[in-house]
Parts: structure tokens; C-alpha cells; sequence
């Protein structure tokens, strides 16, 4: 999977790196995975999360047209 995403062109944003671009508390991004209002992470590794960069632009983008 993580091949299909380079080939892509696909970044893939660690959780440090969606936060500093969508500012909110790690407990209310993780709470708004669980609502469904953001995105859920791809599992990298047994300890490793990361998030489509075009997901979080997206999500930018639908919360800045609200």
C-alpha cells in the first residue's frame, strides 16, 4: 500500500504535522475520528499512524466553506 501511495504522489502527514495544519487538541481530533467528522489514519506500522495530505486539505477546505 505505502508503494501505491509514493507512485502516487500521495503524502502521507504524521499526526504532528495534521495538527500543526489543522490546529485542535490531539482528545478532540481523535473524538472527531470517532464521530466521524475527520478522517481515520492509515495504519503504517504497529505503532505508526499517518493521514493522506489530500484528506486534511480536503477537510480545510469543507470546514472553511461552512
Amino acid at each position: 500500500m505505502q508503494e501505491d501511495l509514493k507512485s502516487n504522489g500521495a503524502r502521507m502527514l504524521r499526526l504532528r504535522e495534521v495538527l500543526r495544519l489543522f490546529p485542535v487538541s490531539r482528545s478532540s481530533w481523535f473524538a472527531g475520528i470517532q464521530r466521524g467528522d475527520y478522517p481515520a489514519g492509515h495504519k503504517l506500522s504497529t505503532r505508526c499512524v499517518a493521514w493522506l495530505e489530500s484528506d486534511i486539505l480536503a477537510l480545510i477546505a469543507s470546514k472553511a466553506g461552512a
